[in-house]
């Protein structure tokens, strides 16, 4: 895939205080989620240039009683072999690795997983993203198989999420680019945002 874009962002990862700690002062790495619902598949996620969509989210972990106390740490981010889907050539990539997953579990007569949300229903938002996942990692390993292929880095996708800025909109609330790093070199440096 060709890089048409500048290599380095700025990523803003939500944690517990601890973990930024950890990371900002003593290198620690990012912990790498591998959940079967990871939106772009596994890898240590980041928000693009939004420090206040990390900082929401790991806010919302300590509701959940996941964080004692919310941080965020920054990350500058070269992307790399970036499998990035604001491009063209990059969704075709991933909607092929769609169609050999399913005809892979289809002759071996196995579930294709769904997207949904954490109440079960498949409508709105589909916060648990269980097929997108599972077409990551079909993608991955392929191309991890392949000695001829190089593994992508870093996955970078665009997310509409959320209800409508204003009424007839076409801008939603909550929308956001997320990066995952894969290959934890692609990170070159971590800081603690200013407020």
């Amino acid at each position: 895939m060709g890089r048409l874009a500048t290599s380095f962002v700025l990523g803003f990862h939500g944690c517990d205080a601890s973990v930024a700690r950890a990371a900002v002062l003593d290198g620690a790495d990012i912990i790498q989620s591998k959940k079967d619902y990871d939106w772009l598949g596994p890898g240590a996620y980041f928000w693009e240039s939004d420090p206040l969509r990390a900082l929401e989210w790991a806010q919302w972990k300590k509701q959940r009683g996941e964080y004692e106390n919310p941080s965020v740490i920054g990350a500058v981010i070269d992307l790399r072999n970036c499998l990035d889907l604001v491009s063209r050539e990059d969704v075709e990539l991933v909607k092929a690795a769609y169609e050999a997953f399913v005809e892979i579990q289809e002759s071996a007569g196995l579930e294709i997983p769904n997207n949904r949300n954490p109440d079960g229903t498949e409508n709105g938002d589909l916060l648990l993203c269980y097929l997108d996942c599972a077409v990551f990692r079909h993608l991955h390993r392929t191309i991890e198989n392949d000695p001829d292929t190089e593994p992508f880095d870093t996955v970078r996708g665009m997310f509409v999420e959320g209800g409508k800025a204003f009424p007839r909109s076409g801008i939603h609330r909550r929308s956001h680019v997320q990066i995952t790093v894969r290959n934890p070199a692609c990170i070159k440096g971590m800081f603690f945002p200013r407020n």
